[in-house]
């Protein structure tokens, strides 16, 4: 395999101890989240303790001030590991940017440090019953009064969102604007009016507490307007890049994972008194596999580049999503296939892998909408 560049001795050693606290920390209570529906929040203290979420933030505000590539470590290490249920970089890389680039230094002060921490679990409600990819489509809404908003709506399919303190919820504060309409608001859990339905039954990443939420006349004050109003749609545009960049890495972190499961079951496993590695089919498959997970590592590394260079652009960051997320698939159907009726087994972690997978090509924007972004960029 063609070696990897990107990463310092610093990074290398925070990986190991990424990898010493999961395997201590989750794998071994894994499966039993899975059956409650949610990690237990005490990983969640014992993770900011360890510095694992939010490296990135300055330390004004308790953080690292570190590179992406800290992130980029617990997002392959969580993969690896096939921790589907640990919602750590939704929180340090999807939401904290989010408070980081548009709230106010109140905001920072407040809120930040007890990101970095682990204190407080955040999520962030963009999807609704109605509104998928289409963030145009948002029904919730948001109306001005004195010196609060009165959120009403409804939002499904939320990350984080059973546990979560903290949401940031897409709201339009203007329906007949369109884009133009959509801001952002920081709304906490325990607020009148916002309550959490139940955690969804998925066919798949059973530990992730994927919840419906619910606002009924939940007002918040002006202050958790995060940046201008109607400017939400912009500043989502703005981060989708590097939440579809952390669904390329883990992508690519779980496939090759899965590859190693496989070529460990293969060489084991045996079929009309040999390996199964040693038909020349399985052969031909592990290396197709191979050659092919090797092209999205290289894909990878060259958007981190990018991306730490402030230049990983929307198409780009598209065509990663899509396309690795349809590897991944495709790697992991490949390798249940090659595990034979042991594949079809929860026990097996190709298994697990294989259900947790399947979701995303949908989330973060479907694939078929990234097609659309990087037809656009084209023409």
């Amino acid at each position: 395999m063609i070696p990897r560049t990107l990463f310092s001795a610093e990074h290398e050693l925070f990986r190991d101890t990424v990898r010493r606290f999961l395997e201590q920390e989750a794998v071994p209570y894994h499966a039993q989240w899975e059956k409650d529906g949610h990690v237990d929040r005490n990983l969640w203290h014992k993770a900011g303790e360890a510095g694992l979420l939010c490296s990135h933030i300055p330390e004004a505000y308790g953080g690292m001030a570190a590179d992406f590539l800290y992130s980029t470590v617990v997002i392959e290490e969580i993969g690896r590991l096939g921790l589907t249920g640990i919602g750590f970089s939704l929180h340090s890389d999807i939401v904290a940017p989010y408070l980081l680039h548009y709230g106010s230094e109140a905001i920072k002060q407040k809120y930040l440090p007890r990101l970095v921490s682990g204190e407080l679990i955040t999520a962030i409600a963009m999807t609704e019953p109605g509104a998928g990819s289409d963030l145009q489509g948002v029904k919730t809404t948001a109306v001005l009064d004195g010196d609060s908003y009165v959120i009403n709506g409804s939002k499904t399919f939320i990350t984080n969102g059973y546990l979560a303190d903290l949401v940031v919820v897409v709201a339009k504060t203007d329906p007949k604007a369109g884009a133009k309409g959509t801001s952002l608001f920081l709304v906490e859990a325990g607020t009148p009016g916002f309550d959490k339905g139940k955690r969804l039954e998925k066919v798949g990443m059973k530990a992730q507490d994927t919840a419906e939420l619910f606002f009924q006349d939940v007002r918040v004050p002006k202050e958790n307007l995060l940046g201008q109003a109607g400017m939400g749609f912009a500043y989502l545009m703005q981060e989708l890049p590097q939440e579809r960049l952390t669904v390329g890495i883990g992508a690519i972190a779980s496939a090759c994972a899965a590859l190693q499961w496989t070529l460990d079951y293969t060489r084991e496993r045996k079929a009309f008194g040999k390996a199964i590695a040693d038909f020349q089919n399985t052969r031909f498959k592990l290396a197709e596999m191979a050659t092919e997970l090797q092209i999205g590592q290289v894909f990878v590394d060259r958007c981190l580049e990018l991306h730490l260079q402030g230049k990983l652009d929307v198409p780009t960051a598209a065509m990663l999503k899509y396309w690795g997320t349809d590897l991944q698939c495709k790697v992991l159907d490949e390798c249940v296939q090659l595990h034979g009726g042991y594949g079809f087994m929860w026990e097996y972690p190709v298994a697990r892998a294989w259900a947790d997978s399947r979701v995303q090509r949908i989330y973060a924007g479907t694939n078929e909408i990234m097609k659309e972004i990087i037809a656009r960029s084209l023409v």
